[in-house]
């Protein structure tokens, strides 16, 4: 099982892709909506060629058979998607499964079931998603690590995500997070390189 990095991409081209892992970023999850599967299988393929280029984690977004028929290295499920246990039936126990959540009820639930990881947010609005579940903020964060730590839950990993940038990440981390899921931050950024190494770079991370 690889680890769970503390940066994680999201991202919707092989090109953006390519430029941050250039950037140091190591997890790539490549994110369509609405695209006839061939298309999705396309333009994984593209992106997968450029993970393993720089032996990043390529984690495909909301589909568990592309994810099996590319053997990529996992699959996100959002909150309406397919259930984690139908999807670790279908691909197997070698592949990351994330899942996402936004209250405490989601996190104790998911925390029983055979992922690797939970998304929590959103943290504010963000364009990316359509239909956002409520916004949590920081104090949200903390309010549910704080419950988290009375009730003597354990759960996964947990990442922050929903329109966080390089300013927000030790804030966040400071709540309790194990790590951030990041996509504007990287991607509308002028130089989407750069943009990677300084994200990188609030993890102390050393980019070579």
């Amino acid at each position: 099982m690889r680890t769970i990095s503390k940066l994680q991409y999201i991202t919707t081209s092989a090109r953006l892709a390519e430029q941050a892992c250039i950037g140091g970023v190591d997890w790539i999850q490549l994110r369509l909506k609405d695209i006839p599967y061939a298309d999705y299988y396309s333009i994984a393929s593209d992106v997968q060629a450029v993970c393993k280029e720089f032996n990043a984690t390529f984690i495909i977004n909301d589909n568990a058979a592309l994810a099996l028929d590319i053997n990529a290295d996992g699959v996100h499920l959002g909150r309406k998607d397919m259930s984690p246990e139908i999807a670790r039936a279908l691909i197997g126990n070698s592949f990351i499964i994330g899942a996402t959540a936004n209250t405490i009820e989601d996190i104790t639930r998911l925390s029983a079931m055979p992922i690797d990881y939970i998304g929590l947010g959103p943290y504010r609005f963000t364009s990316t998603k359509q239909n956002l579940a409520p916004i949590l903020g920081i104090d949200g964060y903390k309010q549910i690590f704080a419950r988290l730590d009375e009730q003597g839950v354990t759960p996964p990993p947990i990442i922050g995500i929903g329109g966080v940038t390089k300013s927000d990440v030790a804030h966040l981390l400071a709540t309790g997070l194990y790590g951030v899921a990041v996509s504007g931050a990287i991607s509308n950024a002028a130089d989407v390189t750069k943009a990677a190494i300084e994200l990188k770079r609030t993890f102390d991370y050393e980019v070579q």
